[in-house]
Formats: structure tokens, sequence, C-alpha cells
């Protein structure tokens, strides 16, 4: 009876695994939801963050517009992506059905995205700002913008060029910061620890996606996701960082143990 067992347990992981790693969990997509910040009582805003969706041509259209359905269905104030929209746009295609797809996504004090490693190589650098602008999505490039909110505070987000590949730039992505609350995306994560002393509250990235197949006593980790590559981090000086685990995934169409995640974090300001 126990050969028998063993010989099951084999043929799972020789067959099964694989087959749910590369069929089953890429297809998945996990809503995380989180409390940041105290509740004073007043109204939270409510934050999705998207990342690494590296969309592919074994990455339908289908699966984006699952993605849009299940981030309308949290009613965000904001929506944040923090890079990697295609995996290698010069084998991609046409844009239109992307562009459809992302324009659907709706988030009244609006939406916001950074650049990603991905979204310079490829051929994309060309086309990333026309599919953002299009699809109604600010860029933040070195730059940021000031959202006012309904109890006279503000957020202040501000957007990396990506560090990788960009030419990122903290003093002119916080030049002129009047804020209550700071938000600051950077693709790579690892880039935090260049900006702990700059009081930003919260830091949202991505670019790790979690090792996207997680073994046990191994984990993939990508140039600057070596240090942060998974969840929240408390930093110095009260700097949250959270890791998205993305989307999409690159190199091999795969996934084990880190299945596709949108973010939602409730903020309390």
């Amino acid at each position: 009876m126990k050969k028998r067992y063993f010989v099951y347990l084999f043929l799972f992981a020789i067959i099964g695994m694989p087959l749910y790693a590369f069929f089953i969990e890429p297809k998945m997509i996990i809503t995380h939801r989180y409390t940041v910040g105290s509740n004073d009582g007043q109204k939270a805003v409510k934050v999705v963050q998207l990342s690494d969706i590296h969309i592919q041509k074994k990455y339908p259209v289908a699966q984006l517009e699952k993605i849009v359905t299940k981030v309308n269905n949290e009613n965000p104030d904001i929506i944040l992506f923090t890079g990697d929209l295609f995996d290698n746009y010069a084998t991609y295609g046409p844009v239109e059905e992307v562009i459809t797809a992302l324009k659907r996504l709706k988030a009244p004090l609006g939406k916001y995205a950074v650049w990603g490693n991905h979204d310079y190589g490829g051929g994309a650098a060309h086309i990333y700002p026309e599919v953002l602008d299009a699809s109604d999505f600010h860029l933040l490039e070195n730059s940021s913008v000031t959202i006012p909110l309904s109890n006279e505070k503000s957020i202040y987000i501000g957007g990396l060029d990506d560090s990788v590949l960009g030419n990122s730039s903290i003093e002119d992505t916080l030049a002129n910061r009047q804020s209550d609350y700071t938000i600051l995306l950077s693709h790579e994560p690892d880039k935090a620890d260049d900006v702990l002393n700059q009081n930003i509250q919260l830091i949202l990235s991505g670019h790790s996606h979690g090792g996207q197949v997680k073994l046990p006593f191994f984990r993939i980790k990508n140039v600057m996701a070596e240090k942060y590559f998974e969840g929240f981090y408390h930093l110095e000086n009260d700097t949250t960082l959270y890791v998205n685990t993305g989307l999409g995934t690159t190199k091999i169409p795969a996934r084990f143990g880190v299945p596709p995640e949108i973010a939602v974090f409730d903020l309390y300001v």
C-alpha cells in the first residue's frame, strides 16, 4: 500500500505539478486586501495596485478582461500600475484590444502608471506611452500628481522612471511636494533603500514576480528585486514597502506557489 502511495505521489510530481504550473495557476487571479494607516473615522481611500501583466501571445486578452472585471468590482478610488505591460512587444502585435480592456478600468481619482524594464525592452518604448494615454492612464516618469481628498488632506503620488533601463531620479520625482501622504511607485523594489530618508509613507513595487516559481529552499530573484521580493516590508523612518508579485509571466509561462495578484489597499490618510 505504501509503495503504491509513493508511486502515485511520484506520478503527480512529474505530471500533475507541471500541468498545474503551466495551465492552472497562471490563469488564477488572487485578490489580497489590506488596511494601511489608522482608521480615525475618516473614509478610506481604496487603492488598487496592478503590476507585471506581461501581455504576450500566450497571455490572451480574455485574461486581461478578467483582471479588469475583478478590479472594477472593487470600486477603487485610485488604480496604480507599477510597470511591465508587455513581455516582449516586438513579438506581440496590434494593441487595440489591450487599449479597449485597460480603458474599461474605472477609478474616479485617476489611473497612474510607471515604466518597467520590459516597457523599454522589446520595442515597447515607443508604444507604451501611447497605449497608456489611450487607456486613460497618466504615465509618471520622474514626475508626480497631488490628489486632493474630501477630508481636506491630499495624497502625493510620485512615479520613478525604471531603474534598470530608464533614468530614475528621486529628486525630480519629489520636487515641489506639499502633501499629507506620499506614495512612491518604483518598478524595482530594491530601489527603496535609496529613498528611506525622503519622508515617504508607502512604496509600491513589482518586478520580482515573487520568484514566479516557488520551490522549497529555492527562490528565483531578479536584479533589483533580490532583497525585497514579496509582500510587506516595514523599513526605516516609518516607510512601508509592498512588493506585488504580479499578474503575468516571463521567460517561462508558468507559476507555482505564486498565483497572479491584485492588491487592494484601504488607505487611511
